[in-house]
């Protein structure tokens, strides 16, 4: 004891030792001594998001601070931060191009994977004017701005060039944003993918005026030319890499390591072929590949191997923005004090700052104006409410901190550009990017409350207090908890007091479905939120079907666009799920001339069989998805008037799915019987596979036991995955 005791009181004095080593000065710096960084930045960006999680303060804005606060110390103090200054120089010495190539594939592509395919079409034509000629026309209005009104005497090219590269409305600090603030998925997909691709746009366009600085020239069929083939050759290669990594992924069975590790790789092998092998965009290229996996990747993986990758993503990418913003703030003090002698002689240059930060507010008002008829007529179009903070969520961040560093650490002789004018790109860019940070992204969320954005519907909150409710009658399903054998019984009433946030709720015995009919319960909104809950748990039940191996990737893919496509349109029609899905059951005209006695029954039955066999999984799959949701639905909702109506929408959309596997059981058994047959086979496999692992679990096998016999169920998986079930192993006793 006494031992113990002696090293407890040890641990503070080591702890306190431990941390003046960290910080007493250091006379030569070692590499390892930015590991002391990246530990200490990320235990901050933990304690940020703690900290500010019950706020509406984005964490991001406070990391920035504490950037600007460790800059501040080590190079504007006497008292610098010794080991961990070291660090703090090491990464603030970083090439530009070098942090894009560190951050941006990873960052880029996990904003790009998590977007719904569905939401990217919808979106994908706002989103290029946005990044497309917005781009242009913001470019022009900031280096018309910079051209007339600083006083820097700097030519057209070369104002243009930093209209250009203040252009990068960073996707990092706007993603953050919205996935904290919660914003509505239309209006996050639009900010969120133009982002992305403005982004990559406005590289293209600094590129440009970069090259025009350096002396070559341009005219307007070359400019053309180089962002055509810029901007096409990044899309290019992003779809390459795409399809080889997807086609690579269908050769990969439940192996969540090698799936993850093989999204990480080609992200980074993507933008460096790009952006080094063939001189393209490779921001452009990776956005590109991003979009890609959400489109065609999405369900090449199962199950718990999809949720370990978005898992994985979301993890990438809080550290990534954890590091960037920290060090963007150690760059933006960095360049303020270290560059001080350019303050001295300009001292008005703070003035300008403000100035540009105003000018960089007017020329997203400029863009989104001009652009507004054609936002709001295209995809779901754009009310006065998304268009203000559509014009407000224009954040700079670390694209455009990076190109300016980039710009400033150019090895190029520039005879045009002095060293004072590309620390003034540094100071300028710096600042934007802390003003847009600090004023528009912490404001964001009090605009987005004030103009009532962030607050739920009327009909979202009955849905809410419907939940409690349920929730409150669960308990009574628990109340058998109360006694055991070995420990007796509980004391109820202090359970139920210690769930409080069911106590209000308890005492009023709220049921929102015992209000009346007049009350609202059958408004058009309430009908469409009921809709689309009901499409919600049918794109749920065909996830799982994935799972359990009943449906293909390419079948779960059509079910699911025909659910997407069916709640666009909620809130004016009734379901119409199936309306997507006919024209891909029902055969067309043609087949029924391939069906006369002109040709071999046998030939015609071959060629048509994979598509009677697609068909059967498709309504297979929509009869029980529906069937599903139909019964949660009522065990949800109850036995109101609107759930029924919903109910019945439901009953009558499954007509014609069901009339078609009747026909198919009369006319073609054999295909529903390979079909079954194939589904079975799935369900036993993966069955088989629960029972080794619970065995495991349960002490009744060691591990190296139910490794064995897992592998052997996997192995039976992937050949039946490989070589499924087919129908034309059953031609020769068709008809």
């Amino acid at each position: 004891m006494d031992a113990i005791g002696e090293v407890t009181h040890a641990l503070p004095d080591r702890l306190l030792a431990s941390f003046r080593l960290l910080v007493e000065t250091s006379s030569d710096s070692n590499p390892v001594d930015a590991v002391i960084f990246v530990g200490l930045s990320l235990m901050l960006g933990i304690a940020c998001r703690h900290v500010l999680s019950g706020t509406r303060v984005p964490y991001t804005v406070a990391l920035l601070i504490i950037g600007i606060a460790f800059g501040s110390l080590e190079y504007g103090s006497n008292h610098k931060l010794g080991k961990l200054g070291d660090g703090i120089r090491l990464w603030a010495e970083i090439d530009g191009d070098l942090l894009l190539a560190v951050f941006l594939p990873a960052l880029l592509f996990e904003s790009a994977f998590s977007m719904e395919v569905h939401q990217i079409k919808r979106c994908m034509a706002q989103m290029i004017l946005l990044a497309g000629p917005g781009v242009l026309i913001s470019t022009f209005c900031l280096g018309l701005a910079l051209k007339l009104t600083f006083p820097y005497d700097w030519s057209w090219k070369t104002s243009l060039l930093l209209g250009g590269l203040l252009n990068a409305t960073d996707p990092v600090a706007v993603v953050a944003l919205f996935k904290e603030l919660g914003a509505s998925k239309k209006l996050s997909t639009i900010i969120e993918g133009e982002s992305l691709m403005n982004d990559g746009i406005a590289i293209v366009v600094y590129q440009l005026f970069y090259k025009m600085v350096l002396g070559q020239s341009f005219t307007w069929a070359t400019i053309i030319e180089f962002m055509a083939k810029v901007s096409l050759g990044a899309v290019g290669i992003g779809i390459a890499f795409g399809i080889a990594s997807v086609l690579w992924l269908g050769f990969i069975f439940n192996d969540t390591v090698i799936e993850i590790a093989l999204t990480l790789a080609v992200s980074y092998v993507a933008y460096f072929t790009a952006q080094l092998g063939i001189d393209v965009s490779g921001v452009l290229a990776v956005i590109t590949l991003g979009m890609f996996y959400a489109a065609y990747a999405k369900t090449a993986s199962k199950g718990g191997s999809q949720q370990c990758l978005h898992h994985f993503w979301g993890m990438v990418a809080y550290i990534a923005n954890t590091l960037i913003f920290i060090l963007s703030g150690v760059v933006i003090a960095k360049g303020v004090l270290v560059d001080s002698k350019t303050f001295v002689n300009h001292g008005y240059s703070w003035g300008y700052l403000v100035l540009l930060y105003v000018f960089v507010q007017a020329s997203r008002c400029i863009v989104v104006g001009v652009l507004f008829p054609f936002l709001q007529y295209f995809g779901y179009g754009l009310d006065l409410k998304e268009t203000a903070i559509l014009i407000w969520s224009g954040l700079r961040g670390v694209v455009a901190l990076a190109l300016s560093l980039s710009f400033k650490n150019s090895s190029v002789s520039l005879t045009t550009i002095n060293s004072e004018t590309r620390s003034l790109f540094v100071f300028f860019t710096g600042g934007i990017v802390f003003l847009t940070l600090i004023i528009n992204g912490s404001t964001t969320p009090f605009i987005l409350h004030f103009l009532g954005m962030d607050k739920l519907s009327a009909t979202k909150r009955r849905i809410l207090d419907h939940t409690k409710y349920k929730m409150l009658k669960e308990l009574e399903a628990f109340e058998d908890l109360g006694d055991d054998e070995e420990l007796g019984p509980a004391d109820w009433s202090t359970v139920k007091r210690n769930i409080a946030n069911l106590n209000t709720l308890e005492e009023g015995n709220l049921d929102p479905h015992s209000a009346s009919e007049n009350e609202g319960n059958l408004d058009p909104t309430n009908l469409k939120y009921i809709r689309i809950r009901l499409l919600n748990v049918v794109q749920a039940a065909y996830r799982r079907m994935l799972d359990e191996g009943r449906i293909t990737q390419a079948t779960a893919k059509i079910l699911m666009q025909s659910v997407d496509e069916a709640i666009d349109v909620a809130s004016h029609e009734p379901l119409c799920d199936w309306k997507g899905l006919k024209a891909i059951v029902n055969f067309p005209n043609y087949y029924k001339f391939l069906q006369t006695r002109m040709f071999p029954q046998k030939l015609v039955t071959y060629f048509t069989v994979k598509r009677r066999e697609s068909a059967c999984y498709i309504c297979a799959a929509f009869l029980r998805a529906h069937r599903i949701a139909q019964r949660q639905l009522h065990d949800f909702l109850g036995d109101s008037s609107i759930t029924s109506i919903v109910i019945n929408e439901s009953v009558a959309e499954g007509e014609g799915a069901r009339k078609f596997l009747e026909d198919g059981r009369q006319k073609f058994p054999e295909v529903l019987q390979v079909v079954k047959t194939r589904q079975v086979t799935y369900s036993v496999l993966n069955h088989l596979i629960d029972y080794v692992q619970n065995l495991e679990k349960d002490g009744l096998l060691e591990e190296t036991e139910m490794l064995h016999l897992h592998d052997a169920v996997q192995t039976d998986l992937k050949r039946l995955s490989r070589n499924p079930c087919s129908v034309h192993s059953f031609l020769g006793a068709l008809p």
